[in-house]
């Protein structure tokens, strides 16, 4: 009995710990390469500079700056903060990045800002934030970089993805690709 169930989880430990992750890898592979190699985004160089499906941190004022992340966008540790809209923790949490984020942007009143700039998305890593989270940043940039605000809020506007199908998900722009397309501008 007990060397029938050691075969059992063999068996078993091949099938679902090699052959299937190996075949859905293959799959993804020709299905969607780009997604499954982790897209991720090489700059002139040659050199990675990040994902565009994981979040970044900016915190220099011359760049967007994406959603707060409670994890520092570390893939690894995925997965937010699931705290009630009452948690002194919150609450706590979210004073303090209201606070920074109006030093920050000199002028921006705090019934303006976005929601998605103070809040985190469901799994604390996304790399999107909405055109008007954007926008609201655009005075900030425009003065480190002595840019003219139209040319940034063009910048935002090529940068602006749309609904999935049409249909599905809001606006958003990915904050990466907009960072680097930043960069780009003389």
């Amino acid at each position: 009995m007990l060397l029938a169930n050691l075969r059992l989880s063999l068996v078993l430990l091949l099938i679902c710990g090699l052959a299937y992750p190996l075949a859905m890898t293959g799959i993804a592979q020709i299905v969607m390469p780009a997604q499954a190699s982790g897209s991720l985004i090489v700059d002139e160089a040659g050199k990675v500079v990040g994902s565009e499906l994981i979040g970044q941190t900016f915190t220099d004022s011359k760049y967007f700056s994406g959603r707060i992340s409670s994890i520092d966008n570390n893939a690894a540790g995925s997965g937010s903060n699931n705290y009630a809209p009452s948690n002194p923790a919150l609450i706590e949490r979210t004073q303090k990045d209201l606070a920074a984020f109006l030093e920050a942007n000199p002028g921006v009143k705090q019934e303006e800002i976005p929601a998605d700039l103070l809040t985190n998305s469901a799994s604390g890593l996304d790399p999107h934030i909405s055109p008007e989270a954007a926008a609201i940043q655009v005075e900030r940039i425009a003065k480190a970089r002595n840019l003219d605000p139209a040319k940034l809020s063009a910048l935002i506007e090529e940068n602006t993805d749309g609904r999935s199908l049409g249909v599905f998900g809001e606006p958003r722009v990915n904050v990466l690709k907009l960072n680097l397309a930043l960069d780009q501008l003389k």
